[in-house]
């Protein structure tokens, strides 16, 4: 999963900055304000990654209602890295028989709206999800429509808050704010390890500024001896009390996906 945004300035214009914030040491960042240090952490932490340009694994979502009831659905996904914009993914549902052939389509990018389009078989038709809906729950999931994007750098803006151990790993802290007005959340606190600036967890607050979800990462495995990712992840809504787990498994990098395989008009014909 993945970290900024100064809302007018250019990106043109920050690169020079970016370059040379990326450069910085761990023992320069302590001559950073605040934003900058955050900043310099989150672009970072996006440098690591860079490289991976497609991948594709098995999901399985466990969904749990606050009595501890479970409902378990089946997906695959395949994701795609595109130079100078997000990411793009795909998510499709193959169990249970209610969902099979359900279809979620996002093209994240940098700056502006993502696009998202989901493919809902028993309507046999495309539905497309407008900016005001990112924050609706994906599929009944804790998990929102706009969680399922890809975390770019830009869409934040981001303050260091301290340095903290946790789960045994020191972690950097820092706060990100979505810049989009339609998000869901007013602010997120991210903990990213300092050995591999990986994000472990991440603190989700409504637009009342309520803590309203915990998201955190489990078991990495590294893949073409640079890439990171979590085989789970959890998210608890701490105001519904529901939680909703993604394991995943057999991941592939860099295995020939193109935009082909990423197309709206196809979404109908997913199997």
């Amino acid at each position: 999963m993945k970290l900024l945004h100064p809302k007018v300035i250019s990106r043109m214009m920050l690169l020079p900055l970016l370059m040379l914030l990326s450069a910085l040491s761990l023992a320069e960042y302590n001559g950073l304000t605040a934003e900058e240090k955050g900043l310099a952490i989150a672009r970072e932490a996006d440098r690591r990654d860079l490289g991976w340009r497609d991948s594709s694994a098995s999901m399985s979502m466990l969904l749990r209602n606050r009595q501890g009831d479970e409902s378990l659905r089946e997906m695959r996904n395949k994701s795609l890295e595109v130079d100078g914009d997000g990411d793009k993914s795909l998510i499709v549902f193959d169990e249970p028989r209610d969902v099979r052939g359900t279809a979620l389509l996002t093209f994240s990018h940098r700056v502006g709206d993502d696009d998202q389009w989901l493919y809902l078989p028993a309507l046999k038709r495309v539905k497309r999800i407008a900016s005001s809906n990112k924050s609706g729950p994906f599929m009944g999931s804790e998990f929102a429509y706009e969680d399922i994007s890809s975390q770019e750098v830009e869409k934040y803006t981001y303050r260091y808050l301290r340095d903290e151990t946790l789960n045994g790993q020191g972690c950097f802290v820092i706060e990100r704010d979505p810049v989009d007005e339609n998000s869901g959340y007013s602010r997120q606190v991210v903990w990213l390890d300092k050995a591999e600036y990986r994000v472990q967890k991440v603190e989700y607050y409504d637009r009342k500024q309520s803590h309203l979800k915990t998201l955190t990462f489990h078991d990495y495995q590294q893949y073409l001896d640079k890439h990171w990712r979590a085989s789970r992840l959890e998210m608890v809504n701490h105001q519904t009390l529901k939680s909703t787990t993604l394991t995943f498994t057999d991941f592939r990098f860099a295995t020939g996906l193109d935009e082909r395989q990423f197309n709206q008009s196809g979404l109908a014909r997913m199997r």
